[in-house]
């Protein structure tokens, strides 16, 4: 990368991806925008037991949306939706377990669920980042595997269920 790039990079990187940043952009927040009611909407989010997902999962369960959780490890998916349902009294919370690294576990998923369920919403948050070359049972590199081809079998697959709701995202 070129000398003025990384400097345009970085000028623009400390103006808006630093605290400050952050609170100049939040003094055009309108509070309002987050008073929502996801009542009858259908959310799926990839990763949510535990960080951005789980958080999302949260905040979306206590505007009264359905949630299905996306999950790798069981134990794990079900502590974080009690967690969940406790502190957003909404019981229309679901767990699924699947590998996003594993191609055709996410082909199977998506084509299940999509019979049986609507979707409104797919946030796709699950992700890995392993630092030693590490191969999926497929024998693909796992990064790609989770990080990219999976969350793009599990979009394309979900698309036509989707396209059968009100306003889809």
């Amino acid at each position: 990368m070129s000398f003025y790039r990384n400097a345009v990079w970085f000028v623009k990187g400390m103006q808006e991806y630093t605290k400050s940043g952050y609170e100049a952009a939040a003094k055009h927040f309108a509070p309002a925008d987050l008073d929502v009611n996801l009542s009858g909407r259908s959310f799926m989010v990839t990763g949510a037991n535990s960080g951005i997902g789980k958080a999302t999962a949260q905040e979306i369960a206590k505007r009264g949306g359905i949630v299905h959780m996306i999950c790798r490890n069981k134990g794990r998916a079900e502590t974080a939706k009690d967690e969940i349902v406790a502190q957003s009294k909404n019981e229309n919370v679901h767990v699924h377990i699947v590998d996003m690294s594993s191609a055709r576990q996410v082909w199977e998923f998506a084509q299940n669920f999509s019979q049986n369920n609507k979707l409104h919403v797919l946030i796709n948050n699950a992700g890995c980042m392993v630092n030693q070359r590490e191969l999926t049972e497929e024998g693909l590199e796992k990064n790609f595997a989770t990080n990219t081809l999976g969350t793009y079998i599990l979009t394309t697959a979900l698309i036509p269920a989707m396209k059968k709701v009100e306003d889809p995202r």
